[in-house]
């Protein structure tokens, strides 16, 4: 028989959690205990036994039958979080991902849309730290407590937290693939306290496979999604990136094999502000680091800079000090950033002083001109004389929207300096700004 319920109370009591009144589980005799819906590896290998668990048939549906629409989708933040659905966020070290993810989890736990994400509905948050001991997760939740406002009372009840170490949701038992303590110390939890999000963080730690096994990690991600499914909750699993650049929206980003990424539905990706992003939006180069970029990689083309959700990381004092260390900590959390919108706050009397500066050409009887390589007769430094508080960048900009949709033209001229005829802008004046 196997007795799986003493390794689980021998794993409470390793990282001091109270084992949670239960019901007695059923006994297995030579019975894997599970093998997923779509009949993979089951965790013990006894194809006689399994074949008696396998359903007679598919349970197949007539889809005639059905005349009435399926209930909507569960979300419960956003397009991040959705019950039966399993998510993740993509994203190096040190680039902000817990900071984050710990906010969002804070927003579902109060109800409150503190990252600017809509909250569907209030829910019970149960947060696995696997690299952080209780300290430093208590840390980093009064940072965002303390910046958001967030109250412990506000709290009580709805979030849960434990940072277990070692012990594992799935591992290698005598060459097999097998489930490990942590899987039914979740089931219990999340029972016990109506949990409606688990977040686990991070994905690397939650396992004893081989990362780069597209089986094993089916196998980790199967034992994820049935947990979703069998309890109508969200789980929530951030990934570490491999090395290299990361790209906004990368749905390869991820450490591993590619069976992690394929298992989950709500996949994201967390990346650093570039300089290209920094130079359009004004950001200095020595702070660009602390502005982050949230995209879903599930779309074959990340929206442009200006459309993405973004954060700005800050570090809040926790006034913690003791006599030994009297400056005490400071730990980071964010808060939603929204880039400069180009247009925003140009008056129709500059933009239209800017075109008339380009309708009047230069002092040297040369026109203005649109093309890159133009640097002595570009347009954008003329905006920018008459919206100052604008970036290169943005200038350029201004001028290719014009040139898009008619306000500017251009038209050929014989150059007086150049002796030869090339084209420059004008202006239709019909189309001015009104």
């Amino acid at each position: 028989m196997l007795d799986r319920t003493s390794d689980v109370d021998e794993a409470f009591a390793r990282v001091g959690i109270g084992v949670p009144a239960r019901e007695e589980p059923p006994a297995y005799d030579s019975i894997p205990d599970w093998a997923d819906d779509r009949g993979r590896e089951p965790i013990v290998e006894r194809p006689a036994q399994l074949a008696q668990e396998l359903p007679d048939g598919l349970n197949e549906w007539d889809a005639g039958d059905f005349v009435d629409m399926p209930p909507p989708r569960e979300w419960l933040l956003g397009n991040q979080f959705c019950r039966r659905f399993l998510s993740g966020l993509l994203a190096p070290g040190a680039t902000g991902k817990t900071a984050l993810r710990t906010l969002q989890y804070l927003a579902l736990a109060t109800g409150r849309p503190l990252t600017g994400q809509h909250v569907f509905k209030r829910g019970r948050v149960l947060l696995l730290s696997l690299e952080d001991d209780d300290s430093e997760l208590q840390r980093r939740l009064a940072a965002a407590r303390i910046h958001h406002g967030i109250e412990p009372a506000d709290l009580k009840g709805w979030l849960f937290c434990a940072t277990p170490k070692g012990i594992k949701l799935a591992e290698i038992k005598d060459g097999v693939r097998a489930t490990g303590p942590l899987e039914a110390m979740l089931r219990r939890t999340i029972r016990d306290r109506q949990i409606d999000l688990v977040g686990l963080d991070p994905f690397v730690k939650l396992h004893g496979m081989e990362e780069n096994d597209n089986g094993a990690m089916d196998f980790v991600c199967g034992l994820l999604v049935k947990l979703a499914i069998e309890f109508n909750i969200a789980v929530d699993v951030p990934h570490h990136t491999k090395k290299g650049q990361q790209l906004a929206g990368d749905a390869d980003a991820g450490r591993g094999a590619s069976a992690a990424r394929d298992a989950g539905r709500l996949m994201y990706t967390l990346t650093r502000m570039s300089d290209g992003e920094g130079e359009t939006f004004g950001i200095p180069a020595e702070e660009r680091r602390l502005y982050v970029r949230l995209d879903s990689s599930k779309v074959n083309i990340a929206p442009p800079s200006g459309e993405a959700t973004w954060f700005k990381l800050i570090g809040v004092p926790l006034e913690n000090g003791t006599p030994d260390y009297p400056n005490g900590d400071e730990v980071q959390t964010v808060v939603p950033w929204h880039p400069p919108k180009t247009w925003d706050g140009i008056s129709s009397a500059q933009l239209n002083a800017a075109l008339d500066e380009i309708e009047a050409g230069m002092p040297n009887g040369q026109r203005y001109s649109d093309a890159g390589p133009a640097k002595t007769r570009a347009a954008w430094p003329v905006v920018q004389r008459h919206c100052p508080d604008r970036t290169e960048p943005q200038c350029r900009q201004i001028v290719n929207t014009w040139v898009e949709n008619g306000v500017l033209f251009n038209e050929e001229y014989d150059d007086p300096i150049d002796r030869k005829s090339r084209k420059g802008l004008r202006v239709c004046h019909g189309k001015r700004p009104s």
